[in-house]
């Protein structure tokens, strides 16, 4: 019962990011393809822009997005500037490494320390501030 309960809940986390999952490996819980092709961001990239074109596009490619594809957050589909679609985490957009050859293979993290396996970003707990003591003036 517990395993169909995290197939569950695998599957709605690709449902809800169209072509994106998250998936737990030995690196922890990482974000792959609908294929199960690791996901990786680019330190060069700007919020909600990719910086990753040309040969870099040919080595690293971009996670695209579809017209018909949905994102809810934090997920979301950026515009490239040849005016495809990419899907983006927190902003940052995703990409898969040419060099990996099958599902689960995570070669790229690190390379150059300017590509890393992209990781669902844990979601800060806030806490309400303390209640000051009231202060009176009597």
């Amino acid at each position: 019962m517990m395993i169909l309960t995290g197939m569950s809940i695998l599957a709605a986390a690709a449902a809800q990011a169209g072509q994106v999952a998250e998936r737990s490996t030995p690196m922890g819980t990482v974000l792959t393809d609908a294929a199960g092709m690791t996901l990786y961001v680019f330190d060069k990239d700007e919020p909600g822009k990719s910086n990753c074109a040309d040969s870099c596009a040919v080595n690293w490619p971009p996670a695209t997005a579809d017209k018909a594809d949905k994102a809810k957050a934090p997920y979301s589909i950026i515009t490239r500037a040849d005016g495809s679609m990419q899907w983006a985490y927190g902003g940052k957009p995703l990409y898969r490494w040419a060099k990996d050859a099958k599902p689960g293979d995570a070669t790229g993290d690190g390379f150059r320390d300017i590509w890393h396996v992209a990781k669902p970003m844990a979601v800060p707990v806030l806490l309400p501030e303390p209640a000051s003591p009231m202060k009176s003036g009597y």
